[in-house]
């Protein structure tokens, strides 16, 4: 292998399957992905699917074309998946797909895995050229807004070349078919899982932000970058706060799109009433102490925020993106508001603030869905797709 490839390990966000002695009935899997940002749901998606996947039938890998920083990334060096980081440093710099073909053959890769739209277009090109038998794109939050130039590589590059082309809701598969042209037999529809954040020390959220014990509390967590639209979740709450001054905000993340927001508290006078956490290891202890969660935003595929709110019992108010309205279903276990709606998403919130018998019964709504998200249930439906397209590779040849 060339000494550019570096090579360390992954710990398991849950105890894995014990392995298997014998290797040679095992598929070798390999997960691609662009790089692991903090907080992202596509890539703590594909760390615990490599973590679950049973070891008695797969060795799975991970790689990362372009350099990694943050807890996942430092989480998957110490522990025993190998990973290896292809050094790739700006857009124009090609060199490291040649590392790319060399790992997959000299590993004798059998199924390539990629995440996300530059890996799924980098994994199907050079996993063809390397002869990976088995070749898989995932989308984790399909985007495509109408350009050509997408249309053509999802639907003509690699919905051709890959072997399956994976969606995490109908939504997403629907419109893969109808605007891009994905064939519709290589289009499959597999949900995000819940992966159980390891919380380290509980805190006491509200003690720690000096927040009453009756105050009704609404919380969001994630990257804050501009298609969440959390503009509108702080005019929301903006216009919430003059019918419910007592209530509070708490946001959670990082992102480019803080100080906007910050900006924005101030000058609507919500300032003291919001509280922006920045990352937050602790999610468990943030969905255990508030009432309502808010998800705003413009698009989404399966949001893993979601599916914490359905495991923590937290009656969740979201935009109608994604899968949440299919799974939860607008007014049992969710409630859907328009996108780019502060009114809508105001009255929503207050509705549930003020009807605590609606709010349980949402969520218990919500916990009733909740069977099929585990990751060693999805990690299961992802082998059990792994043999069925190696088995039938095999059958053609």
């Amino acid at each position: 292998m060339e000494p550019a490839l570096r090579a360390s390990v992954h710990a398991p966000l849950v105890e894995p399957r014990v392995a298997a002695p014998d290797a040679a009935q095992r598929l070798r899997v390999l997960m691609l992905i662009d790089k692991m940002r903090r907080g992202g749901g596509a890539e703590r998606t594909m760390v615990g699917l490599a973590n679950h996947l049973p070891r008695d039938r797969f060795d799975v890998m991970i790689a990362t074309t372009r350099p990694s920083v943050g807890t996942l990334a430092s989480a998957v060096r110490a522990g025993d998946i190998p990973y290896f980081e292809l050094d790739r440093r700006h857009r124009f710099d090609f060199s490291p797909f040649r590392k790319l073909v060399t790992l997959l053959r000299e590993e004798r890769i059998d199924v390539l895995h990629a995440h996300m739209f530059g890996s799924n277009l980098w994994g199907t090109i050079f996993g063809r050229i390397a002869g990976v038998p088995v070749v898989i794109a995932h989308e984790h939050s399909w985007s495509y807004e109408g350009e050509p130039l997408r249309r053509f590589l999802d639907g003509h590059l690699i919905g051709r070349l890959a072997d399956a082309f994976v969606a995490v809701s109908e939504h997403d598969r629907r419109r893969m078919i109808e605007l891009e042209g994905v064939a519709r037999r290589k289009v499959v529809v597999l949900p995000n899982p819940y992966i159980p954040r390891s919380s380290g020390k509980a805190i006491d959220i509200r003690a720690r932000l000096g927040i009453p014990p009756a105050a009704p509390v609404i919380a969001t967590i994630a990257v804050l970058r501009a298609e969440k639209a959390l503009d509108v979740l702080v005019d929301a709450f903006a216009e919430l706060s003059g019918r419910v001054p007592e209530a509070r905000l708490v946001i959670a993340g990082e992102g480019p799109t803080r100080p906007g927001l910050e900006a924005q508290a101030r000058r609507l006078g919500v300032a003291g009433r919001i509280h922006f956490l920045g990352w937050c290891e602790d999610v468990p202890g943030v969905l255990d102490a508030v009432d309502v969660a808010a998800l705003c935003s413009d698009r989404e595929g399966a949001p893993l925020f979601a599916i914490e709110c359905m495991a923590h019992r937290v009656p969740l108010v979201c935009t109608d993106v994604g899968n949440v309205g299919d799974v939860l279903r607008n007014g049992e276990g969710v409630t859907l508001v328009p996108r780019q709606d502060p009114s809508a998403l105001a009255a929503a919130l207050e509705s549930l603030i003020r009807d605590p018998e609606r709010r349980n019964a949402q969520a218990e709504a919500a916990a009733e869905r909740f069977l099929g998200f585990h990751v060693e249930e999805v990690a299961e439906e992802f082998g059990a797709l792994y043999e069925r397209l190696t088995a039938a590779r095999s059958a053609r040849r």
